[in-house]
């Protein structure tokens, strides 16, 4: 529920560098962060004790379920500090552990500090449930006449939007807020956005997001083949659905969003983040302040016949096109259609004189601050060239050709800025150009395969650098937004290098990721819910909340990527707790985190905490994609 934006920010703290506990915590003990989804058995296996101290010769042991020790080794120098109370944080290396079972991990000298049990195994026995979770998280977001009960018992939801009327983009009296300024100005018509995937904890639907995370469940799809779940593709397809609504050829329109997240500013309507409620009750709505709950407004990206935002024009037809790739040696016809629809939307980008206001995403754009657009069109190119590839097309290579510049013009402008994640999208262009372009004998001028290579390097060693000065390796700044995405699309990217190359430079520093969005972290928390035996207990999820999720009681939202931690000084005013109608999560409203505050960074979960445990379906799509290159 964002109540504000959620956008990549970096925040100049003038608080201490180590954030002090409350007045009168007891003398902490030690703890022991692990991977709780656990380790393959050829990579190497890092955990780590924070402690209030460093001791020298510190012994640990890796227990089996049986009570045997497995492996005992000695505690490593001290990485840093982490705040003023756990002062020590030593790597435990237990790699030449290759026994596959399940283990934890003690540590006699620190009283307590005993780790979750986790395992040790193939790659696929770790990630395989993992993806299928993720698509779990995809069906609970479903909305429309078409959704699926689970165990959230979801019901259909917002059957007006088969016929939701189209408006003008509103009028925002702040860049920053979702609040309106007036009514809404209709332009007469209607379009059908029933259907689709709620956006994160609310209701909002967007084709920015939808067209990101969809492309990347058929990007999956591709990678995993006959081992991926049986529901990843009907739950792509149904993504795709969606987004074939929201494309109109005849007049080269796209449906940019359905719903509002503020109402007016003088308090005459709300919107879908002012009234906590579950879905399926606002169609029968009547009341006069709840007319855009019952009857949802819709907005266009551009005007009909106008050129389309390349931001979307790319990552849509890049869906599209990757629909393709996986359909065209079982339904050749069918993909053929669907590459026909990729080309349609690539073709009506805007190409020319690109300014800021050209490039968009979201109403109001402080949700989704979005400036990058050539990796975008650079990623949809190559998805073109590929599916063309795969049948047969005569115009692969002239797709690969446009890939090529957009990826050349995206490197000497804005490489460098940021890494994988919904804002970035040129690791997945540079590497599937690398891919295609192994698939054809055409020349490439002004592109050769080692400017990819090092585009990708690029993003690599920032986060490596960061990694090193970080106590748990973690190449993702944990003091602003999107940690976890971000650590997944790190993830992502050295397997695409792995991939092309056959290095394995970066093999380490990928799991390190892994296992720090697993639990080895400062917080010792699963940034997935479900995956592993300590995860979020109070997602800021509207449907999860009020379904009866009580601290983690079932039904959890399985299979949901959460932000992770973010800058404390997002909490310096407290929490937002005005919904009423939300359950109290946690019931005792304890912060069972708040020790392990350092460095600037904060984990909070909370249901009112839609800085840390609100999910996003970009966070668990690039997540299932990760996942997928790991197998």
């Amino acid at each position: 529920m964002r109540s504000a934006p959620r956008i990549l920010i970096s925040l100049l703290l003038v608080a201490s560098l180590f954030m002090p506990l409350g007045a009168g915590a007891a003398t902490p003990k030690g703890q022991v962060r692990v991977d709780q989804v656990g380790y393959t058995v050829e990579q190497s296996k890092v955990a780590w004790l924070l402690a209030p101290r460093l001791r020298a010769a510190q012994v640990f042991h890796v227990e089996a379920r049986d009570g045997t020790v497995a492996f005992t080794a000695t505690a490593g120098t001290s990485t840093g500090r982490w705040n003023r109370v756990y002062r020590a944080v030593q790597p435990l290396d237990f790699s030449d552990l290759r026994r596959p079972g399940e283990y934890r991990i003690i540590v006699p000298g620190n009283p307590g500090a005993a780790s979750p049990w986790f395992r040790i195994g193939a790659a696929w026995q770790l990630v395989d449930p993992l993806i299928g979770d993720t698509v779990t998280f995809f069906q609970a977001q479903r909305d429309g006449p078409d959704v699926i009960p689970g165990d959230l018992g979801r019901k259909p939801s917002h059957l007006n939007d088969s016929a939701a009327a189209m408006y003008q983009w509103p009028d925002y009296p702040d860049p920053d807020s979702d609040a309106i300024d007036g009514d809404l100005t209709p332009l007469g018509g209607t379009t059908d956005l029933s259907g689709g995937w709620f956006d994160a904890g609310d209701f909002i639907k967007f084709s920015h997001t939808t067209a990101y995370a969809d492309a990347l469940l058929w990007a999956a799809q591709r990678e995993l083949g006959a081992a991926a779940p049986e529901t990843l593709i009907p739950e792509a397809r149904f993504g795709l659905d969606w987004l074939a609504k929201a494309w109109h050829p005849d007049t080269g329109a796209l449906d940019l969003q359905v719903g509002i997240g503020g109402g007016d500013i003088q308090g005459t309507y709300v919107g879908d983040h002012d009234v906590w409620r579950l879905p399926e009750t606002d169609d029968a709505l009547t009341d006069a302040s709840n007319r855009y709950l019952s009857h949802r407004p819709a907005f266009a990206a551009n005007a009909p016949g106008a050129p389309l935002p390349p931001n979307l024009a790319g990552r849509v037809a890049a869906a599209f096109a990757l629909a393709a790739q996986v359909t065209a040696a079982s339904d050749p016809s069918r993909a053929a259609m669907l590459l026909d629809t990729a080309v349609e939307v690539f073709d009506a980008a805007k190409t020319q004189d690109v300014q800021e206001a050209d490039v968009v995403t979201a109403l109001p754009r402080a949700f989704y601050p979005e400036s990058s657009w050539r990796d975008d069109m650079a990623w949809g190119a190559v998805e073109l060239a590929l599916a063309g590839q795969a049948l047969d097309d005569p115009r692969s290579d002239a797709w690969l050709t446009t890939s090529a510049l957009w990826i050349t013009d995206y490197l000497a402008t804005e490489s460098g800025q940021d890494t994988l994640n919904l804002y970035d999208t040129s690791a997945l262009a540079m590497g599937d150009l690398g891919r295609a372009m192994r698939a054809t004998d055409a020349p490439l001028s002004g592109i050769t395969e080692e400017m990819l290579l090092g585009g990708l390097r690029a993003q690599l060693h920032g986060a490596v650098a960061r990694a090193a000065k970080d106590p748990f390796g973690a190449g993702v700044a944990t003091d602003e937004f999107d940690a976890a995405p971000h650590a997944f699309g790190l993830i992502a990217t050295a397997r695409l290098y792995r991939l092309l190359t056959g290095d394995d430079t970066y093999d380490a520093f990928a799991a390190q990721q892994r296992d720090w969005v697993f639990g080895a972290n400062p917080w010792g928390v699963s940034m997935m819910i479900g995956a592993g035996s300590r995860s979020p207990l109070c997602p800021q999820h509207v449907v999860a909340n009020l379904s009866g999720q009580q601290d983690g009681t079932a039904p959890i939202l399985r299979g949901a990527v959460v932000n992770g931690p973010n800058s404390a000084e997002l909490f310096s005013d407290g929490l937002d707790e005005s919904f009423d109608e939300a359950h109290a999560c946690p019931t005792d409203g304890k912060d069972r985190f708040a020790a392990f505050t350092g460095r600037g960074s904060r984990f909070v979960d909370n249901v009112s905490a839609w800085q840390t445990v609100e999910p996003a379906l970009d966070f668990s799509a690039i997540a299932a994609y990760a996942l997928a290159l790991t197998r």
